[in-house]
């Protein structure tokens, strides 16, 4: 019985001491380290320069300034990311070890309890004790020695607790890693594509904005009603109502279509109205078939306005373009979906009415418009001939 006591006693001392253990390691490893702190410092100087050139003038310079630190602050974003995934792995293995040793240290003394619990029973303590005050002595001692079990198979269950917690911590920083590198990506793609398009030239930036603001004030008249319309008549669902213009056309540099789903004055999302199923490809990112593009996502019943394969260059609200490019100096709201196809050929999606339209800001944006006639919506479609 005494050999048995000793020995139980180590086993509460050594379990002790190496939950005491964990615990310190925990508190070791949750405090936040210089390294994370610095990049914290310099994550806000960034944000805080960032917010300052935004309110600036408008120039080549200022928006190369911008894409710089943007990059530089998404960098450091990375590596605070890093350092706290190597943080937390240092924790999470500690934890791993150290519950590796509780379990089999707990597995042993449950063996250890197991024996004393039968020896404990009443007709054992009577049969083998001296008096009556041996007996109740062994008797409180098994008491205190279970209640200690109870509380170390808590503390066992919280470590277990903090450990997956630690891990779900672990997966979510991944996770959180992987998309700072693909924004740090597009960034880096974004400020290329408009050194290409400038030449670096602050003449040719200033004509892009100009252009830009110019196209998006003509769309934003033509959703609001002001464009000057002409009724054409009834078309049927799928007749041919004009053909994309392939080129340069008025305040835009490039062939599409900006098709527009309007009900009264408001701009709706067309994927919510086309069908799926669709053959396309995906250039509404830092390049065509890029990772970071816009969601094609269409669940309507519609036709297409035009055949594929479709080439998809913009999608609807926040896009990749409001996101990282200039465009989101003129605007961060993109109202329609700009697409295109080799063939120019543009269709009514439904059957309705249909008008010819034009807008003047300098130019004259042509477009085409359908009065559907079994609802309240109508379909707008800019950068045409008819």
């Amino acid at each position: 019985m005494k050999t048995l006591g000793k020995t139980f006693f180590l086993n509460l001392v050594f379990l002790s001491t190496l939950f005491l253990s964990i615990l310190f390691v925990h508190n070791v490893f949750g405090q936040t380290c210089g390294n994370v702190d610095e990049c914290q410092k310099l994550i806000g100087e960034y944000q805080n320069q960032i917010t300052k050139l935004q309110g600036q003038a408008n120039t080549l310079s200022n928006q190369i300034a911008q894409f710089n630190a943007q990059i530089t602050l998404t960098s450091l974003k990375i590596k605070q990311t890093e350092e706290k995934i190597a943080l937390l792995g240092g924790r999470i293995n500690q934890l791993e070890i150290s519950l590796d040793d509780l379990t089999k240290a707990f597995a042993s003394r449950a063996v250890e309890t197991y024996k004393l619990a039968r020896s404990g029973s009443t007709v054992f303590l009577l049969l083998t004790s001296s008096n009556l005050n041996e007996v109740v002595s062994r008797f409180h001692y098994l008491q205190v020695v279970q209640k200690e079990d109870g509380n170390f198979l808590q503390r066992l269950q919280t470590a277990q607790v903090t450990y997956k917690s630690q891990k779900t911590d672990q997966e979510e920083l991944q996770a959180e890693l992987a998309k700072q590198k693909a924004n740090l990506d597009s960034q880096k793609k974004a400020k290329a594509l408009l050194l290409a398009a400038t030449k670096n030239d602050e003449r040719k930036y200033q004509s892009l904005l100009a252009s830009a603001q110019a196209e998006y004030a003509a769309i934003l008249g033509i959703i609001a009603g002001k464009g000057v319309e002409t009724e054409v008549g009834k078309v049927s669902e799928g007749q041919r109502i004009a053909s994309v213009i392939q080129g340069g056309s008025c305040n835009s540099s490039g062939a599409h279509l900006h098709f527009i789903v309007r009900e009264g004055s408001s701009a709706l999302n067309p994927f919510d109205y086309l069908k799926s199923g669709i053959d396309y490809e995906n250039c509404s990112g830092s390049s065509c078939g890029s990772s970071d593009g816009d969601t094609f996502n269409p669940s309507g019943s519609w036709n297409w306005p035009i055949s594929p394969r479709i080439k998809f260059s913009q999608g609807f609200g926040s896009t990749w373009a409001t996101r990282n490019t200039w465009v989101a100096r003129i605007y961060t709201f993109h109202n329609g979906i700009d697409i295109n196809s080799s063939n120019s050929e543009v269709k009514a999606v439904k059957g309705g009415t249909l008008y010819h339209g034009t807008y003047g800001v300098g130019c004259l944006l042509k477009y085409v418009r359908v009065d559907h006639d079994d609802s309240n919506l109508d379909t707008l479609y800019l950068h045409v001939n008819y």
